[in-house]
């Protein structure tokens, strides 16, 4: 179907205009609102060793810059103690946030010393699945962990580089199995859509994972940057997007309905926390190297070099790269973005918002959207369909595609110290 290749090429160009910062090095950011509940994103951009297809701001781990760095992060956290913010959920990203797990349990205790935090979740790879690493993080109050897993196929692990990291797939397999249950969502971080994948070996994953049984299981598209994306071609071949539709509705066929569907890309066995906290929260506050805030319809970039980001706060000063206002339209488009890739949106609760003016300014949006059979609607909530799912897919693919477009040249500038002034 040609809408596909039509949609790609009109996201990646609205993306562009999303991501283009004009106001660089802003001062401070905006004051919370003492009645509303924000999550707190806190970003470790340090691994062991660097996977290739990864756009995410990320270092190769040393230990004297990583001691350094949570230091700095927690200056960081303590600073919007007087700023009126209130979190209640925490969502630890990387990078690989458990390289130094005392760090992050330190961390963890100071954010739940100021806030009350009613959710933590924590990424990880699968050699930190060990007794002494879980002990910490179950004592750190960590209640959902995610593991990136990408693939329990060798030669799929050895194409990402992964093998020879973490071990066989029969291994990660068993670690898995080891530790089921012992938080509340144990998720399985999955990759489709790479390069030398072969539907045989995405049918071997899900075999897998429904063995398991993992609680739940979140299935990204491959989402690269540009770069990225020509180094992979390089060795890997490129990527075929073309092919992603067909993995992505066997996904669907074999999940569900023993899963529901959390997100367009996530998979749940029951209620609980997801990856993409932009679902279930109306705003954000990120914490760390590269990090991205989104409050009061404004998006904040932190700076990308770790570095930069421990001086700044050392002095005392905020570690802020840039800073966009979004437009009244800007802010109910990633909206409807945002809330219908978690299946469902609540007209009510947009209207509530922005009045009429939900309705008035997106009608083309929504009148597109139901001709094509992507929406319908339940009393007064937005549901995606089966074909929905997918469009969103594309749709938050591009998005994320745009972010990393925008972390590879703030981070291809660093040296020359430009920060960069678009995506």
């Amino acid at each position: 179907m040609l809408i596909e290749p039509l949609l790609t090429r009109y996201l990646r160009h609205v993306n562009r205009e999303y991501l283009t910062f004009r106001d660089f090095n802003p001062e401070t950011v905006p004051s919370g609102h003492p009645e509303r509940e924000y999550l707190l994103y806190i970003h470790v951009p340090f691994c062991e060793q660097l996977c290739p297809y990864c756009s995410f701001n990320r270092y190769t781990f040393r230990e004297p810059v990583a001691r350094r760095y949570f230091t700095a992060l927690r200056r960081e956290i303590e600073g919007y103690r007087d700023r009126g913010y209130r979190f209640t959920g925490v969502y630890v990203g990387g990078g690989t946030p458990t390289v130094l797990p005392d760090e992050l349990a330190a961390t963890l205790a100071l954010v739940r010393d100021l806030w009350p935090v009613r959710e933590i979740s924590a990424e990880t790879n699968p050699n930190h699945l060990t007794d002494d690493i879980v002990g910490i993080l179950k004592d750190a109050g960590v209640n959902r962990l995610s593991v990136g897993v990408q693939s329990f196929g060798d030669e799929l692990l050895k194409a990402m580089e992964r093998y020879h990291k973490y071990g066989s797939g029969s291994e990660i397999e068993a670690r898995l199995k080891e530790y089921n249950g012992v938080f509340d969502t144990l998720n399985v971080d999955m990759i489709f859509n790479f390069p030398t994948q072969s539907e045989a070996g995405l049918e071997r994953d899900l075999d897998v994972l429904e063995g398991l049984p993992a609680d739940q299981v979140t299935f990204y598209p491959l989402m690269a940057s540009d770069s990225t994306e020509r180094q992979i071609a390089k060795t890997l071949g490129k990527v075929d997007y073309r092919q992603e539709k067909r993995f992505y509705r066997r996904i669907i066929d074999r999940l569900l309905p023993a899963y529901r569907a959390s997100t367009a890309w996530c998979f749940s066995r029951q209620a609980t926390m997801i990856d993409e906290y932009v679902v279930d929260y109306d705003e954000y506050v990120g914490v760390g190297s590269g990090s991205f805030s989104y409050v009061q319809g404004t998006i904040l970039a932190n700076t990308f070099a770790v570095d930069d980001y421990c001086a700044a706060l050392e002095g005392g000063r905020q570690p802020l790269l840039a800073r966009k206002e979004f437009t009244l339209l800007e802010r109910m488009r990633y909206d409807l973005l945002m809330k219908l890739f978690g299946t469902r949106l609540d007209r009510r609760v947009v209207r509530k918002k922005y009045g009429s003016a939900f309705d008035e300014m997106l009608w083309r949006e929504l009148t597109l959207f139901r001709l094509l059979g992507a929406l319908k609607t339940e009393g007064d909530t937005l549901v995606l369909t089966p074909t929905g799912l997918y469009w969103w897919v594309i749709m938050m693919r591009e998005f994320f595609i745009g972010v990393n477009n925008f972390r590879d040249l703030c981070r291809s500038r660093l040296n020359d110290g430009d920060a960069g002034h678009t995506a």
